[in-house]
């Protein structure tokens, strides 16, 4: 399946790249959304996670920011998606840095 080649060689450098990350990661499972609607900078994130090969799992973070609106993709590690949900009520953004914004290399789709 192409999106596991996709995932699997994590070389992803052109926008396209991303964006057709995106549509597969979004289009393979169905996502667990977290609203923050008093949040300045966070909008939205939805969490993925895709079954490969060999019984290995892939987890993904889907950030909506307020300012722009546009869609980022993150590959997250297992634990992300519970410790954000633990913690993005107090202050999304917070939460953001400390447990999605430091896997931003890991595919190069978001802002730094």
């Amino acid at each position: 399946m192409l999106f596991f080649l996709i995932v699997g060689t994590i070389q992803i450098n052109a926008q396209s790249s991303c964006s057709d990350l995106l549509a597969m990661v979004k289009s393979e499972s169905y996502g667990s959304s977290y609203y923050s609607y008093s949040s300045d900078a966070i909008s939205q994130v939805t969490f993925y996670e895709i079954d490969g090969d060999n019984y290995n799992s892939y987890y993904f973070a889907v950030v909506r920011f307020k300012n722009s609106y546009t869609d980022y993709i993150y590959q997250v590690g297992s634990r992300t998606k519970s410790n954000y949900a633990m913690n993005y009520l107090q202050s999304a953004g917070e939460a953001f840095w400390k447990y999605i914004q430091p896997y931003n290399e890991n595919l190069n789709c978001a802002p730094n």
